[in-house]
């Protein structure tokens, strides 16, 4: 697309026949398929340790405010917001912030892998949210574990993390699910994940 927004598609759902923020027209750069074992395979076609969050197209504004409210209780400092995640210009945004938008700065950028290569270059160590082969339980991992700054990318609500972020994150790390679900809500999950990386030692799951 001519913007150069990066943002997921859904199989079989009209949603990306045109870009959500220009209307032009979409091409696309990257697949997930599966085998027939079912398993996921990528196809290309402040004060103290500075930690931040990557939104990678969250679609629900009340969501994105959730986290900015958790990202400021946890001590992150500023909101990565990519591809179709709303921005706290939002008065949806805004509702569930509750003020947080204000005291966590937030950039916007269309496309988030650009901007985490770019981060890379400068010394930040990236930490992706994700239910992926190469990934192990959050608990395992504290504040301590992790080089300083850090940036922690959580995914869109259907899709997940861009497999191009994963590729190129320093950590992948997932959530133990005691039920019958996959996941949790992405900012319950953030928060979860928030509160786990900022444990003072190791936790057994």
């Amino acid at each position: 697309m001519s913007c150069n927004l990066r943002y997921p598609l859904t199989e079989g759902h009209s949603f990306g026949v045109r870009c959500p923020n220009c209307l032009g027209e979409t091409r696309v750069v990257l697949k997930k398929v599966r085998s027939e074992e079912g398993e996921v395979r990528e196809v290309r076609s402040k004060k103290g340790k500075v930690k931040a969050v990557l939104l990678d197209n969250i679609r629900s504004a009340w969501n994105v405010g959730s986290i900015l409210r958790s990202a400021d209780g946890f001590g992150f400092t500023h909101a990565y917001l990519c591809g179709i995640t709303p921005t706290p210009e939002l008065d949806a945004v805004q509702k569930t912030a509750l003020g947080a938008e204000e005291y966590v700065t937030w950039s916007y950028h269309h496309d988030a892998v650009k901007l985490v290569k770019g981060l890379k270059l400068e010394g930040w160590q990236v930490s992706a949210l994700e239910v992926d082969q190469r990934a192990c339980p959050i608990f395992q991992f504290t504040d301590s574990r992790i080089p300083n700054p850090v940036v922690l990318i959580v995914g869109n609500e259907v899709t997940g993390v861009d497999p191009e972020l994963l590729d190129l994150a320093d950590h992948i790390l997932y959530i133990p699910m005691r039920g019958q679900k996959r996941s949790f809500n992405v900012a319950n999950a953030f928060s979860i994940a928030a509160y786990a990386l900022a444990g003072k030692s190791k936790r057994k799951v």
